[in-house]
């Protein structure tokens, strides 16, 4: 019978306590005693504070309260710092309590938003609670990793609906908790429930600790001998895991008959990209990779193929700490330092604990094993001492090895001291912005004392409650002297319309529909410049831009020489290159323009760029891009951009102002994601339907025929043929023979016919006007489409052009237009 069935629709605690142990049993479950503990709390309706270790059934927890309260037809919420967890919780609660009960909400995208349980990252419903106060429909909240309530940046927003949701149950869960009794009162003062503090240090599956004195790669061969895989080998830089992934390929990770069976559950995988192709090599010899700059659909596979105990190594970073569901038995920390953006610096001990919690599977082994690897230095003066032995005179003349320089010092002493170490107490991370201030005033009734307690009733300390009072009234200033808000009769209150999610959508939305009425609709650039509006209002994708400016740097030392421009010269005038910034001075005139009467727009950096104009404009595949500006493992992170890039525009963009070529642009992009991985597009549309089958093979679904959306696809051909104007143009012979030599169009034949082409005309162009739909004429058949790309030359007669021919099979298979160039010449 279905969970929900089973239970009761009255506040009867004995009764639900019944009906869901009765449930978890059939499940195969046995409640564990902080389960036990929790699970009656709950019942009775106390708020409970979860802190238990790493694989104790937090999971299960989370789902009695959320079968107490819908049964009681209350709602409920479930939140986590990251999206793909939030995702990953979705699916988990839809398989226990069907589509129809569930929903997710993001900053820009809902499913089932009305659904009793409401799945969504903690500032989703820190900002719905802002906007609605005591009124917000929410009967229960479950706050997964609630350690991120200490978090610089973020951990207001796992604070503010403890401070304004009083009506609400809370369960508030993580294993790295440390002291939160002050937590627990102010809780209960809030919401008149008890508030029990459920804790526990006892790991179903007991770790053992050690420390390892041989290298990495002998490390890991010792713990594969000894029966300790699966092995996940924790690194505090994107490169150093896959540089130490490609190590290992050198020992002999699994066997034979591993490698076949892996092969057989991929055997239908699309490794499309450079990352992919050797991602495709580690995985079939049992290794894998882990970590955030990965394709989606590639840090899947890895985690199915974990899940399944195909894989025995795994190489990432520590953002599995964050709770992702990857089975593993043995933790090996290749550091005790990291760079947080600023410095290095030891772990603190929660990132220890978070990080060493991973190992040991519940239901698969009797115990983990966590250990450290020693310092390179110290295990090269290990080794030369062992060498010594014992004559005194050999250890006079060891030359030990030092330390890198900038090494933070740490060893076995920092190991033993982390793993006794209590996780640092939470402090409140309490801010206060435009968009906050905004919402609160949106509200309504009170404004003045609902301020007044968000400023002076929250979890700071008194000192540092009085900045946010100063902030909270400059704002207030700044807003009333725009005319955003007024008092009248006593009462402040709004004079513009706030959109139903401000704050959840793109916050720069409102400057980008100010922002296009300032371009030229008639210019050939046209399209373009919405573009670099709308990626002006996105977060920077750091590793992308700095690639471009030390693309952009290269390029303008390389002209600098051949103009001899001194050595001097050459590094200043460098200082004023960085990467593409598209209309940056228009648009910085007309943010101030816009703060002027929109202030809260302050809280909001602009920030223009150019990725997805600089990818059109060259007309690069997204392979091509990656590869030009060597950001193979950072593609999941250009994806991602491309992604929101391409959901912004569609939110943003009036109808008005999509004319032929921007809708074609939206096409192209919106086609080039879906077939680099089409979850990132179409994941919302498959939510509803997930598959559920555990044993259903690791390969996703491929994403649509790429020959679909023939608009789309125009584009892509388009592209293809431009990239080789654009080559022709700078007379690259060599370069379009790389392309098209295949087809028979080497570096001679290039050569030749541009030859030809430049005893007519002098140059070629390469504008807008060039790249447009009628410079490309198509005769569509059945299997090839035949193509010329006409040639925008000076004279405008338009009577060279460049003959190819698309195959529909073979593009349909790559996911991309694959176009064979036959010649180059006159009509």
């Amino acid at each position: 019978m279905p969970l929900l069935d089973r239970m009761p629709a009255t506040d009867d605690p004995d009764a639900a306590y019944s009906a869901f142990v009765d449930w978890a049993e059939e499940q195969g479950f046995s409640l564990y005693p902080a389960q036990d503990e929790a699970l009656l709390e709950i019942v009775t309706g106390s708020n409970v504070i979860l802190a238990t270790p790493t694989g104790s059934g937090k999971s299960l927890v989370a789902v009695a309260a959320h079968a107490t309260a819908v049964a009681q037809g209350k709602r409920t919420y479930y939140t986590a710092p990251i999206k793909a967890l939030v995702s990953e919780k979705f699916f988990a609660l839809v398989d226990v309590f069907g589509a129809q009960n569930v929903g997710m909400v993001t900053g820009d995208s809902a499913v089932n938003p009305d659904a009793p349980i409401i799945c969504c990252t903690a500032e989703i419903l820190a900002n719905i609670a802002l906007r609605r106060g005591p009124d917000t429909p929410v009967d229960q909240v479950v706050m997964d990793e609630f350690h991120f309530y200490s978090d610089p940046d973020r951990g207001w927003a796992w604070q503010v609906p403890l401070l304004t949701l009083p009506r609400a149950q809370f369960i508030l869960m993580s294993a790295t908790l440390g002291d939160v009794s002050k937590i627990a009162d102010d809780l209960s003062r809030r919401t008149g429930r008890a508030t029990a503090q459920v804790t526990s240090v006892e790991r179903p599956v007991p770790l053992h600790f050690f420390y390892a004195g041989t290298p990495v790669q002998e490390t890991v061969e010792e713990l594969l001998h000894t029966a300790q895989a699966p092995v996940y080998v924790v690194h505090f830089s994107q490169a150093a895991a896959m540089e130490r992934a490609q190590a290992l390929t050198s020992i002999r990770v699994v066997d034979r008959e591993a490698r076949d069976r892996i092969a057989e559950e991929i055997g239908g995988f699309r490794f499309t990209t450079g990352f992919g192709r050797t991602l495709s090599r580690l995985v079939r010899g049992g290794i894998g990779v882990h970590h955030a700059g990965m394709l989606p659909k590639y840090r899947r596979l890895v985690e199915q193929l974990a899940q399944r105990g195909m894989l025995r190594v795994i190489c990432g970073t520590d953002t599995l700490g964050v709770g992702i569901n990857v089975p593993i038995r043995t933790v090996l920390l290749t550091g005790l330092t990291k760079f947080d953006g600023t410095r290095m610096r030891h772990l603190t001990a929660r990132e220890f604990h978070q990080i060493a919690g991973r190992a040991g599977r519940a239901g698969y082994d009797t115990a983990g094993t966590v250990m450290v690897q020693a310092p390179e230095h110290e295990i090269e003066n290990a080794k030369s001492i062992a060498k010594a032995g014992d004559d005194p005179k050999k250890k006079r003349k060891i030359i030990r090895k030092k330390a890198p320089e900038g090494f933070v010092s740490w060893g076995e002493p920092s190991f033993r001291k982390l793993i006794d170490a209590e996780p640092e107490a939470l402090t409140s991370s309490m801010q206060l912005t435009a968009a906050m201030l905004i919402n609160v005033i949106g509200r309504g009734g009170d404004v003045l004392g609902n301020v007044r307690a968000l400023v002076f009733d929250n979890h700071e300390p008194r000192a540092r409650q009085y900045p946010l009072a100063r902030r909270a009234l400059g704002i207030y200033r700044t807003l009333k002297a725009a005319g955003v808000v007024e008092v009248a009769n006593g009462q402040v209150r709004l004079l513009v319309d706030l959109p139903p999610n401000f704050a959840l959508n793109q916050p720069l939305s409102p400057f980008a529909l100010a922002a296009f009425e300032l371009l030229d609709p008639d210019a050939p650039t046209h399209a373009l410049d919405v573009i670099s509006v709308i990626e002006s209002t996105l977060d920077d994708p750091r590793p992308v831009l700095s690639q471009q400016e030390f693309k952009a740097r290269g390029e303008a030392v390389a002209a600098m020489k051949r103009e001899g421009i001194e050595y001097e010269e050459r590094m200043e005038l460098l200082e004023g290159i960085t990467y593409p910034r598209p209309l940056a001075e228009l648009l910085e005139q007309a943010f101030e323009t816009f703060a002027s009467s929109q202030p809260w727009i302050r809280d909001f950096a602009l920030r223009p760029k150019s990725v997805v104009r600089d990818m059109f404009e060259r007309a690069m595949t997204f392979g091509e891009f990656v590869s030009f500006y060597q950001l193979g493992r950072s593609e999941g992170l250009v994806l991602r951009y491309l992604s929101d890039a391409y959901r912004a525009l569609r939110q943003t963009v009036p109808e008005e102002i999509k004319r032929e070529e921007l809708s074609d642009i939206l096409e192209w992009l919106g086609e080039l994601v879906r077939q680099v991985d089409s979850s990132l597009v179409d994941e919302w549309e498959q939510l509803i339907n997930p598959a559920a089958d555990p044993d259903a093979p690791v390969v996703p679904p491929p994403p649509p025929s790429v020959l679909t959306n023939r608009r789309a696809f125009l584009v892509l051909v388009r592209n293809e043929l431009f990239r080789r104007v654009q080559l022709a143009a700078l007379d690259q012979a060599e370069q379009l023979g790389e392309l098209d030599a295949e087809s028979g169009m080497d570096a001679d034949r290039w050569g030749t016919a541009l030859d030809a082409y430049y005893a007519e005309h002098d140059s070629i162009g390469t504008g807008p006007e060039a790249r447009g739909p009628s410079m490309l004429l198509v005769e569509e058949g059945p299997e090839t489409w035949q193509v010329r790309q006409i040639l925008d030359d000076p004279a405008g007669d338009h009577d060279w052009g460049i003959r190819a021919e698309v195959d529909l099979a073979e593009s349909e298979e790559q996911g991309i237009a694959v176009v064979r160039v036959l010649g180059l010449d006159r009509f």
